[in-house]
């Protein structure tokens, strides 16, 4: 049988998700934890990878099992064995079909930033602080630039296994509030270090170092090397996935602006959304 889980975790102490020799990541904890309520070896498959310093309030995986274990054991159980900074926050049987990767339809990122010119004491490693007031409102402008279907080049890390640079971008969103401005960002996929990369990209423009247009000259280069500062990855967090309908995952409200078939996207008609 298939579970799929959902796991939240601060990534502050972890060098990221996938396993590591030597080195404390997400995957190997969350194995371990649920390969002693199995009794037995548990491999997961995430719906993607996130780096060393980088937080989730939802990564979606799945393992196949033939122990069984009933209600909320799965959640309850592993729970019991993870460390206080990882936590499984639900569990259910899915169809052997569901692929917690190749099943996603959308991903969501958030980047936080604190915009004061005084570090936090207590969320030093769950935002990234930018000293000089940021223009939100550039930001938006440069931001919009970035939706659609794009060669996302410029915005990937030099070490970047994915095939293809293409990505299909339905929505970036600056917002503030009160001292902290959010990036918000919704895609198909993305690639490595590619939020990031897009987060200092914006924060340049948002402290004038860069006109709006400037991001947009960025993107047509397909050039990381023009591509400027790669943001911290504490800012970091994958919010959530989208999957269809049929496997019985709920889904965020980040994604009820897009249409129940994401093969035939207008972007013209929701990027006001």
């Amino acid at each position: 049988m298939r579970i799929a889980i959902a796991i939240e975790y601060d990534g502050s102490a972890f060098s990221g998700w996938q396993h590591q020799r030597d080195q404390r990541t997400v995957q190997a904890v969350v194995e371990q934890a649920l390969s002693r309520v199995a009794d037995q070896p548990v491999t997961v498959t995430a719906t993607g990878r996130t780096d060393a310093g980088v937080h989730a309030l939802e990564l979606v995986a799945h393992f196949d099992t033939t122990v069984e274990r009933g209600g909320d054991a799965w959640m309850m159980g592993g729970n019991s064995y993870l460390p206080d900074d990882v936590r499984i926050i639900w569990s259910r049987r899915v169809s052997d079909t569901f692929h917690a990767r190749s099943s996603a339809l959308a991903r969501y990122y958030r980047y936080s930033i604190l915009n004061r010119n005084v570090r936090s004491a207590l969320l030093r490693q769950q935002i990234t602080t930018c000293y000089t007031p940021l223009n939100v409102a550039a930001m938006q402008q440069a931001a919009d630039y970035l939706v659609g279907e794009h060669d996302f080049s410029s915005f990937r890390a030099q070490g970047c296994q994915s095939k293809s640079p293409n990505r299909r971008m339905d929505r970036v969103r600056v917002t503030r509030e009160g001292e902290q401005v959010h990036i918000d960002l919704v895609a198909n996929a993305f690639l490595h270090h590619m939020v990031r990369n897009i987060a200092g990209a914006l924060i340049a423009v948002g402290s004038g170092k860069q006109p709006p247009e400037w991001l947009h000259r960025l993107l047509l280069a397909r050039d990381r090397k023009q591509g400027g500062v790669t943001a911290a990855p504490y800012g970091l967090y994958l919010m959530a996935v989208y999957y269809p309908q049929k496997f019985g995952i709920a889904r965020h409200p980040i994604f009820d602006f897009l249409p129940d078939d994401l093969t035939r996207i207008d972007h013209r008609q929701i990027a006001d959304r």
